[in-house]
């Protein structure tokens, strides 16, 4: 598929939909007349984003309100699924959350749940999506990392073990899918303009202190968009972020004084 091909006859399943990124997405699945299946706890913003979705794409759209911070049945919800909207065609993992903490004060609950939502029901939902793209030959699956899981700072060792693992688990799921027709995309941001720190940042001043790198959501999930059905593995951003990381692998040491001083604006 070409770069800004429209999604005609796509079937595109978005969590984390009801803000953020993951509304960004959806709106820019619309603006390519896809159809989106919308998931996130929030029913009611739910519904917003969606009769927004309808209206610029002229395609009906579904909503699942679920929490995914519950360990999920997701082999019922792929019948759901199946029963109610059809194969999925894309598959794009975006509910995600972080709380900027030292590690020795985090409350175990709170390290349970980031797990959950970022890792385990990512897997979980993944697993079942995956295996119907997997006999169908074809299908794009899209994980929502963080350059955090490329290059840990202080106050991100809970939150950047949760995106190292959905790292790790892209590489290996994109050899593993490759030879069925299956790609997948590691989608590696920095700081984004979203409501993502009004939980992560409890001091309310990151945003301000990376103004000069923060992202905006809506061209994101425009580059996002633009590399699914490509050969690209990754999308990393900001470039000076990825050079960040690419450096930290070469010389480490030197790394560690970078994240832990020059990037460390928590």
């Amino acid at each position: 598929m070409k770069k800004n091909k429209n999604l005609l006859n796509q079937r595109v399943l978005i969590t984390g939909a009801s803000s953020g990124l993951g509304e960004q997405l959806a709106y820019e699945v619309s603006r390519r007349k896809g159809t989106v299946v919308l998931v996130a706890r929030n029913e009611e913003r739910l519904s917003e984003v969606l009769e927004k979705c309808e209206e610029v794409s002229g395609q009906e759209g579904y909503i699942f309100p679920m929490d995914l911070s519950e360990d999920n049945d997701f082999s019922s919800f792929k019948t759901v699924l199946k029963e109610e909207v059809g194969q999925i065609d894309i598959l794009i993992n975006c509910a995600g959350f972080g709380l900027f903490k030292d590690c020795l004060d985090f409350d175990k609950k709170v390290i349970s749940e980031m797990f959950q939502v970022n890792v385990l029901s990512l897997i979980g939902l993944t697993q079942e999506i995956a295996s119907s793209m997997k006999k169908r030959g074809h299908g794009q699956i899209v994980n929502i990392a963080s350059q955090a899981g490329k290059m840990a700072t202080p106050k991100s060792s809970i939150y950047a073990a949760t995106k190292f693992s959905v790292v790790g688990f892209s590489d290996a799921l994109r050899l593993e899918l490759a030879p069925y027709g299956v790609k997948v995309l590691t989608v590696n941001p920095g700081p984004i303009k979203t409501n993502f720190f009004n939980r992560a940042d409890e001091t309310g001043d990151y945003l301000k202190s990376v103004e000069r790198i923060v992202l905006d959501p809506k061209k994101l999930a425009r580059q996002i968009m633009n590399a699914c059905y490509t050969s690209k593995r990754e999308v990393n951003t900001p470039k000076i972020m990825a050079f960040g990381s690419k450096f930290y692998v070469l010389f480490p040491k030197i790394g560690d004084f970078f994240a832990g001083k020059v990037f460390n604006t928590k």
